[in-house]
């Protein structure tokens, strides 16, 4: 067996190959693309005749190179940085620090820790797919709140009355659809309510349309403090063009949900995913993408709750003791647990009633909502362990058993 240490940049990549006592047999930079990944090939082979036999270390579980060594049916272990940072410090007390330098550790820290540490999984080109879907989604999102933060800031120092109108949700098409033909309080008063009532229905609204447009008008044309004309019809210009950003913006979002969801239907594992209350197609699609489909991935519910970041951590030193949330954790994959567990408790009557017993025994509502998220993953675990759907009694017999325990 021979352990690589794999250092990558944009353009190039450090390797460092060990033998089992920490020998250093070779080390080389290797370029990007089909000649970098060929020449690794090349060493690994005047060593070893098994890619079973060759564990690597790498700071990145992504990237074709990464890729294309899983592929290759290495064994990839993807260290966090952070740790690697540390592992650091047992070689160079002074502080330097070099690519080939961290390639060699790397080889180490896979050669003496790897037990230590998760290997890359490898998930079905569909879930990788979903994957891409889901954060680019995701990020989308993000980018249209970004927008809207701006475009508000901008309307409070021009056009209030748009903001009575909307509030917040200036992304809505009923928003972008009004603010499109009166970008400015002056084209606002001059707006008629039944321009309004035929915008809202371009827009896509069905229900209680002259009602809404009769209220849109009421604050466009209520008084309001005026800028002077030339700064207001600058700002309306900035506005056409904010909004003209959030109506492309919007039509990219639906058009990543529709392929997120021809995706997710085409997954084997859907089905359970979709039966557990308070996961739709958008949400269901990130927590399976994050999660991944390796079945071997997750040794128990607990390897699968730590991987999301459910689970509070404890610090404790002589008499102090404290329990706090869990920072190293995937982000996305914990933001989308905590939404789900929000969700579920108008879906799910077991997941309200072990909601209202956290709270009635003290803890806080997102403190509540976090050890919801974390029985929901375990729920999620054993359903794909047994490749059955959610079934509500099943879930939460055990809870129920325990209240009335308690209460007696």
């Amino acid at each position: 067996m021979i352990f690589v240490g794999h250092d990558w940049a944009e353009d190039h990549h450090d390797v460092a190959v060990l033998d089992v006592d920490g020998i250093r047999l070779v080390g080389a930079r290797l370029g990007e693309g089909v000649e970098g990944v060929a020449r690794l090939h090349a060493l690994v082979a005047e060593h070893v005749a098994d890619p079973a036999e060759v564990v690597i270390g790498t700071e990145t579980d992504r990237g074709l190179f990464v890729g294309s060594l899983v592929a290759a049916g290495y064994q990839v272990f993807a260290v966090n940085p952070k740790a690697v940072d540390r592992y650091r410090d047992r070689y160079r007390q002074a502080g330097g620090k070099s690519d080939a330098g961290d390639a060699r550790v790397l080889a180490d820290l896979v050669r003496t820790d790897r037990h230590l540490h998760r290997r890359v999984a490898a998930d079905s080109e569909l879930a990788e797919a979903l994957k891409v879907l889901s954060r680019a989604h995701k990020d989308l999102i993000w980018q249209r709140q970004s927008q809207v933060n701006q475009l508000r800031s901008s309307l409070r120092e021009y056009y209030p009355g748009a903001l009575v109108a909307f509030g917040t949700d200036l992304a809505h098409p009923d928003a972008v659809a009004v603010l499109g033909l009166a970008p400015t309080p002056e084209h606002g008063q001059r707006l008629s309510q039944a321009r309004i009532a035929s915008a809202l229905r371009r827009a896509g609204r069905q229900r209680n349309i002259e009602a809404f447009a009769q209220k849109i008008r009421a604050a466009l044309t209520a008084p309001q403090l005026a800028a002077p004309p030339a700064l207001s019809g600058a700002y309306g210009a900035a506005t056409r063009g904010a909004v003209a950003v959030l109506v492309a913006m919007n039509a990219q979002i639906a058009a990543l949900e529709a392929e997120i969801a021809e995706h997710l239907d085409q997954h084997p594992d859907a089905e359970v995913y979709r039966s557990l209350p308070g996961l739709g197609v958008v949400l269901g699609a990130r927590v399976l993408s994050e999660f991944g489909d390796d079945p071997d991935r997750y040794a128990s519910a607990k390897a699968r709750k730590n991987y999301a970041g459910t689970p509070p951590v404890t610090q404790q030193s002589g008499k102090l003791r404290l329990v706090t949330a869990r920072t190293a954790r995937n982000q996305r994959l914990a933001d989308s647990c905590y939404r789900w567990a929000f969700c579920s408790l108008h879906a799910s009557p077991g997941a309200r009633a072990y909601y209202d017993a956290l709270r009635a025994r003290g803890k806080g509502h997102h403190t509540a909502i976090w050890q919801l998220a974390n029985r929901w993953v375990g729920i999620l675990h054993g359903c794909l362990r047994s490749n059955t759907n959610y079934d509500e009694t099943t879930a939460w017999a055990h809870h129920h058993v325990e209240t009335k325990t308690a209460a007696a």
